[in-house]
């Protein structure tokens, strides 16, 4: 998940042309492991035996992270490098087909990685099992985002949650005069809001019609939006594709999407909890969120460790450190996303944020279909053949060209 906001001083790393190119070298690697002959049972996957990454007795001196913006901030930084005697060097990506391509140029240690991200790292080998016994909050974390499908595979995690969010319906109060209550406000739109309709410009958008599809064509038998044949994929391709007339506007941060709304270019869209609440702290009371019956997307976002780390030690004091309680909840006021941290909520500034953001509600998160990377080995443990990654990038490119 990508945020507009300043970041602690950092570099980009690379040509804009080489880092495109690690990415599409990434996308096909992950479609040539995911269809590989004998890799096992639907929904398995076997990485390259990548050892676990492990820490030292003493700290090497540097960090170098890849992040999304918001997650390296100053107040952070500079407490973290006095107790760890670590520096550490912040370079931010603008989505997460960059940061898969950034990993890949060697440089990184770290890096905090979304769930259409983290599993392309994983099966590529770009990262490195995390021996969560030497993490001290892995205790503490939410139950409910460990070992999961975008964090570990086979009971082996790689890597620390950091935070979460779900995929809301943001509205203009005074202008759409029925709320939205599911996925049909955006793919079956109300006269008045077509053509000022909000979508985020990522191939992982490809989910939520398949998420409107689950209820609105249930003969389609769509288990995961993350999961489907191709017959399933067309299906939710035609949806978007047929959605396009609508779209006033695809943004890829959430600064672009707050610019889109508070200029009345965009009455409603799919977007994240962060989102209305830049709104209605800028002085826009007139818009407002709901989370869509029926079910929707999400993120969960997740510090890995590479597999080309030289600095693991300082690797781990920094996971230690930014998924504490205390940090984790800083952070996570500031960026607008939920804690990992289960202790967390007893540390934010703000005593009505974790109930804001339904931190500690079960329940809200049970339909809630986390970013996953879709690969040909179905991850709804079928034994079908789903389209991977890369044609929902190709399928996705053109959608927006119609």
């Amino acid at each position: 998940m990508a945020i507009v906001r300043s970041v602690f001083p950092g570099h980009r790393y690379g040509s804009l042309a080489a880092r495109l190119a690690a990415a599409v070298a990434a996308l096909a690697l992950v479609a040539a492991c995911s269809s590989s002959p004998g890799s096992g049972a639907a929904g398995a996957m076997a990485p390259p035996p990548i050892p676990m990454a492990e820490p030292g007795p003493t700290s090497e001196g540097d960090l170098y992270m890849v992040v999304w913006n918001g997650y390296a901030e100053t107040q952070w930084i500079l407490p973290f490098q006095k107790q760890s005697g670590c520096t550490v060097h912040a370079d931010t990506a603008g989505s997460s087909d960059e940061m898969v391509a950034d990993v890949k140029s060697g440089r990184y240690d770290v890096v905090s990685a979304s769930g259409d991200a983290s599993l392309r790292m994983i099966e590529s080998g770009d990262v490195a099992p995390v021996d969560v016994s030497k993490v001290s909050t892995y205790s503490q974390i939410y139950t409910g985002l460990l070992n999961k499908p975008w964090n570990s595979v086979n009971g082996v995690p790689y890597g620390i949650p950091q935070g979460r969010g779900a995929t809301l319906l943001i509205y203009n109060k005074d202008k759409v005069k029925t709320p939205p209550t599911s996925m049909a406000a955006l793919f079956a739109p109300d006269p008045a809001t077509a053509g000022h309709l909000s979508v985020y410009d990522s191939p992982i958008s490809i989910a939520d019609a398949a998420v409107y599809l689950m209820n609105s064509q249930p003969g389609l038998g769509i288990k995961s939006p993350y999961a489907l044949d191709q017959n399933q994929f067309d299906a939710a391709v035609a949806l978007l594709t047929k959605q396009r007339s609508s779209v006033s506007d695809y943004w890829e941060n959430t600064g672009n999407q707050e610019a889109g709304f508070s200029k009345g270019a965009d009455l409603l869209g799919g977007g994240w909890q962060g989102v209305v609440k830049g709104l209605q702290d800028a002085g826009r009371p007139d818009f407002a969120a709901v989370k869509p019956a029926g079910g929707t997307t999400g993120w969960s976002d997740t510090w890995m460790v590479t597999s080309m780390a030289r600095n693991v030690t300082c690797a781990y004091k920094w996971l230690n450190y930014i998924t504490s309680a205390t940090v984790n909840a800083e952070v996570a006021q500031y960026f607008g996303e939920a804690p990992a941290n289960s202790q967390a909520c007893t540390k934010t500034k703000d005593p009505k944020f974790c109930a804001e953001y339904h931190a500690d509600d079960t329940a809200y998160w049970s339909d809630v279909y986390y970013w996953t990377t879709p690969t040909t080995r179905c991850l709804d443990n079928s034994d079908r053949i789903c389209v991977a990654y890369p044609k929902w990038v190709a399928a996705w490119n053109r959608i927006k060209q119609q």
